[in-house]
């Protein structure tokens, strides 16, 4: 009878479920945001496939820190994922830096196909080697300005605008050559410098500037579409190693259901963005192609230099992607 009671013991002790095993996620916006969406869609899907093996904790408004901050967590394991956008990435993969080029999407579609395509996967498998792992390209959409000096309509118009930008080189260089004053802060500090008057504006895509809500700290809005915005889906290579086969297929769908709700978001916003902030009090103008050749026009010399530093050849295939 004890031998009966003691193997009945030990075949409960084995029937125990595993702890569910938590996992961090840190992004820079509100939960509302369209990283909270891709957020939340990643939990849905791997909780679909994988029941309880996994908890999710967010940290969404940065409340992990800055991107750098969370990217450096992500490389020693103390974050397990994260969606940040493209501002940080050259620090990291210098070469992600060419989708940050201005003009060089000529719309969503294409901006999709890149990065889903051939060139998206390769740049992908280089975070591999500097301490991550990055699972999909995510989205943000078309990045515009908005300030509170004036209505932007060529060239002239933003010089001297003390912008803020992103930590992003590729940025800074084309905001110098249109003779404005970019400044790089993490994002935490932006409402409060816009309050201020310690900036003139910022630049960001509309599902940023809605869910942001950054008309109540900003007169103008200038939809001129100069820089397609990807986000990155990053996962801590720690993390990803200790993960099964079944466990690391299952975490790629989810990254697929991740992209597909932050895409959804940006088209929502895309479409209806604009009608809010008006609607909020903002005044908007938008850009014709003949203005944005102008624009274009005037980076003829940063061009130079992202040729020489992404190569020709790489910018070339981008442009030729349908």
């Amino acid at each position: 009878m004890k031998h009966v009671c003691a193997a009945a013991l030990i075949s409960a002790a084995f029937a125990v479920p595993a702890a569910a095993q938590e996992i961090k996620i840190g992004y820079a916006l509100a939960e509302d945001s369209h990283y909270g969406a891709g957020a939340k869609a990643f939990e849905e899907s791997l909780k679909e496939s994988l029941g309880d093996q996994f908890t999710f904790r967010h940290f969404p408004s940065s409340g992990l820190g800055g991107e750098r901050e969370v990217i450096e967590g992500v490389q020693l394991g103390t974050v397990e994922m994260t969606i940040v956008s493209s501002g940080t990435l050259s620090n990291f993969v210098p070469e992600a830096g060419v989708f940050d080029v201005p003009f060089l999407m000529r719309n969503l579609d294409h901006a999709r196909a890149v990065l889903d395509g051939e060139i998206g996967q390769e740049m992908l498998a280089k975070f591999d080697d500097v301490g991550m792992h990055a699972l999909a390209w995510g989205e943000q959409g078309f990045r515009h300005i908005t300030n509170n000096r004036g209505p932007i309509e060529t060239p002239a118009d933003t010089e001297g605008l003390k912008i803020r930008t992103m930590e992003n080189p590729v940025h800074l260089e084309a905001f110098n050559a249109l003779g404005a004053a970019p400044t790089p802060m993490a994002w935490p500090e932006v409402i409060g410098a816009l309050e201020q008057g310690a900036i003139d504006g910022q630049e960001n895509p509309l599902s940023v500037i809605v869910s942001a809500k950054l008309n109540e700290v900003q007169k103008y809005l200038t939809l001129d579409g100069h820089v397609y915005s990807p986000a990155i889906i990053l996962i801590s290579p720690q993390f990803w190693g200790n993960l099964d086969d079944s466990q690391k297929a299952a975490f790629d769908e989810a990254a697929k259901a991740s992209v597909a709700a932050m895409r959804g978001y940006v088209d929502e916003v895309e479409a209806s963005g604009v009608a809010t902030l008006r609607d909020a009090g903002m005044e908007v103008n938008e850009l014709t192609d003949e203005q944005k050749a102008v624009f274009r026009d005037a980076l003829a010399e940063p061009y130079k230099s992202y040729e020489a530093q992404f190569g020709k050849e790489l910018m070339d295939r981008i442009q030729a992607v349908e």
